[in-house]
Order: structure tokens, then C-alpha cells, then sequence
């Protein structure tokens, strides 16, 4: 008798670890980036995301930043996203959870985990950005990201590639069954009504 449930047990065990383990995996991507130990999703090829994982909640905004007056979108509208930043993003229905006024960069720059190198990634905002001086930066600028939206981008040395002083958005939405929180960011553009 002693036995059965001692079996009974370590099959429990097992089993429970073998969901944990299955709810870990990346969907067969064998890249190895990590996102430090919270739950991610993995990123696309699209926006220059490509095998970078985002955490699932990307938390509050940073610092000073200034909520959008009259957005296009207000927070809690339900909306239809157009950019592909990441996996299962186009398309997908998203609710707005912030709204700012800023200016956003897309940047390029080089892991400082010595992942591959990150180009046009969308996007970090002006706040987001160590001592950058006045707003807008030139393209070509050389900056160094404090945000860490992904592996190995916090303290990375980047490139400013372009900027929008469109309202920049955070958003909540569903992605490979997942829910992501705050993420951040897409810009007005990138943004239809639902």
C-alpha cells in the first residue's frame, strides 16, 4: 500500500513537472535567448525583433512621462493593432492601457547579453533614453537605452534610426494564448479602432 502511493506521488510530481516544463518552451525556437527568468513571448522577424523575447508584463511607464491630453485613444479603448513588432500582433485586438506624449525612437543596437544585433527595433521613448539632451534626437545619434523591454537591451549602446512624435500607446493584448500587459510600445499609426 505504501508503495502505490509513494508511486502515486512521484507520478504526480512528474506530470505537474512535465506541464511546467511544457508551459516554458519557446515554440521550437532554439536561439537560447532568455528574458531573465520571467515569462515571455517571442518576437518575430518583423520590426527588427527577431528572437528577442518580450516579458509578458512590461510594467508601469517610466518616469516622467506625460499622459496624452486627447488621445486618439483613450485608455481602455479597445483597439486593432497594425504593427508586426512581434509574433501574432498584426491584427490581434488589444486594449489601450497608456497613452503619451513623447517622442519615440526606432533604434538599432547590440545586446549587451552578446545576442545577435537588434536593427530598427520599435520603439523606445525619449524617457527611455540615458541623459538624452532635448527632444527630438537627430538619426544617427548615439544613445544608450535604459529600458529593458527585452534581453540584454538595458545599458546596450544604440543608434537612433528614425523618430515619430506621434501619441505612443501601451497596450494589453493576447498573444500565442498568452496575455501581454503594458506593452510597450506602438505608436498612433499602428493602431485601428476595433
Amino acid at each position: 500500500m505504501r508503495s502505490r502511493r509513494s508511486f502515486g506521488r512521484l507520478a504526480a510530481v512528474v506530470f505537474t513537472g512535465a506541464i511546467v516544463f511544457a508551459g516554458c518552451t519557446d515554440n521550437g525556437s532554439d536561439d537560447g535567448q532568455t528574458s531573465g527568468g520571467s515569462e515571455a513571448s517571442e518576437a518575430s522577424d518583423g520590426g527588427g525583433h527577431g528572437g528577442m523575447e518580450h516579458p509578458m508584463d512590461g510594467g508601469p511607464a517610466p518616469e516622467g512621462m506625460v499622459p496624452a491630453e486627447d488621445p486618439e485613444f483613450p485608455v481602455g479603448t479597445e483597439v486593432t493593432l497594425t504593427a508586426d513588432h512581434m509574433e501574432d500582433m498584426e491584427g490581434a485586438t488589444a486594449t489601450i492601457s497608456g497613452a503619451f506624449d513623447t517622442t519615440t525612437y526606432s533604434v538599432s543596437f547590440t545586446p549587451t547579453d552578446g545576442g545577435e544585433p537588434v536593427t530598427d527595433h520599435k520603439w523606445v521613448v525619449h524617457e527611455e533614453l540615458e541623459n538624452p539632451g532635448k527632444a527630438p534626437l537627430a538619426e544617427g545619434t548615439e544613445v544608450v537605452i535604459t529600458a529593458d523591454h527585452m534581453a540584454g537591451m538595458e545599458g546596450a549602446e544604440a543608434t537612433i534610426d528614425s523618430a515619430t512624435e506621434e501619441t505612443v500607446y501601451m497596450v494589453d493584448y493576447e498573444a500565442d494564448g498568452m496575455m501581454m500587459t503594458n506593452h510597450k510600445w506602438v505608436v498612433e499609426s499602428e493602431i485601428e479602432p476595433a
